[in-house]
């Protein structure tokens, strides 16, 4: 063989090794890419499905219903005389529920234990005249508020002349709903009612009973129940509001879990329901006023 031959073989072989490596590169390089794709892909659906996983409104509407926490509490939620389910508060979340696409399912809680229940997933929103408080803010979101509430002192019409203020009040048995702004007041040193004895029941109505029944001298509670449930034409007839007697002022606000968009979606709803007059007119219906 030539020498010139052998310099063509080996030339030859050295280029068909080139041309090998050249092809198992490119073969290399597009299995990594297919592979990155693959993988940005996945990482883009488990983000998109962590997400929705972490949306409260994605998954009210995905369950098609709103779970809505309440307390027998008239006038926000209560059975009317016909039997029907009804209230401010009820009608004001059927509306909202309207708006959203889904069925209002209402849950009946105990109300010290709202958070746990809410946090639980065992409701979707605390909806049931609740005060918005500083202690409440640092565990739930809080709607916009939507009406304005006092609490108050309730007593036996036969002991109005005997309990007149808080003076009077600080030596009474005082009853209230556990968990509730009542018992707030009441164990609040600076209201001067921290030295009364207290005990705590778990509905404000339980707490009606209590003072219709003598077990105890004064209800603190919500003004907007108590004006709704004592007085002449009531089942508690004999039961009156110290006249004059305001222990703190409040405004109700709508419980969420925290950071929750379904929060953020309510209140938008609920501007559109000031804005055509139907919120309005629910105030009217039951006599409250909104908050400003």
């Amino acid at each position: 063989m030539t020498q010139k031959r052998l310099f063509s073989l080996l030339m030859a072989g050295m280029l068909s090794v080139s041309l090998l490596a050249g092809c198992g590169g490119s073969s290399d390089s597009s299995a990594d890419a297919s592979a990155d794709a693959a993988q940005n892909t996945a990482d883009t659906a488990a983000d998109a499905s962590a997400s929705a996983a972490d949306s409260d409104l994605a998954y009210v509407l995905g369950n098609g219903k709103m779970k809505i926490g309440y307390t027998v509490y008239e006038p926000m939620n209560y059975t009317d005389a016909n039997g029907e389910f009804t209230g401010f508060d009820t009608e004001f979340a059927e509306a909202v529920c309207e708006k959203l696409g889904v069925a209002p399912e209402f849950v009946e809680i105990n109300w010290d234990t709202k958070v746990v229940e809410l946090d639980a997933k065992s409701i979707d929103c605390i909806w049931n005249g609740m005060t918005i408080t500083d202690d409440l803010k640092q565990n739930i979101a809080i709607s916009d508020p939507y009406v304005k509430n006092m609490q108050v002192a309730v007593i036996k019409s036969a002991n109005a002349d005997k309990y007149t203020d808080v003076a009077s009040l600080a030596s009474a048995s005082l009853v209230a709903e556990a968990g509730s702004a009542g018992q707030s007041v009441i164990e609040d040193e600076a209201n001067g009612l921290s030295g009364a004895s207290l005990t705590t029941v778990t509905k404000q109505t339980d707490a009606l009973l209590e003072v219709a029944s003598g077990a105890s001298d004064a209800a603190i509670l919500d003004w907007t129940l108590a004006k709704s449930m004592i007085g002449e034409g009531t089942d508690f007839a004999d039961l009156v509001m110290i006249d004059g007697l305001e222990l703190s002022v409040e405004e109700y606000g709508i419980g969420f879990r925290k950071d929750s968009d379904l929060c953020d979606k309510v209140n938008e709803i609920m501007g559109e329901l000031i804005a055509d007059g139907t919120l309005p007119a629910l105030a009217d219906k039951y006599g409250l006023g909104l908050a400003e």
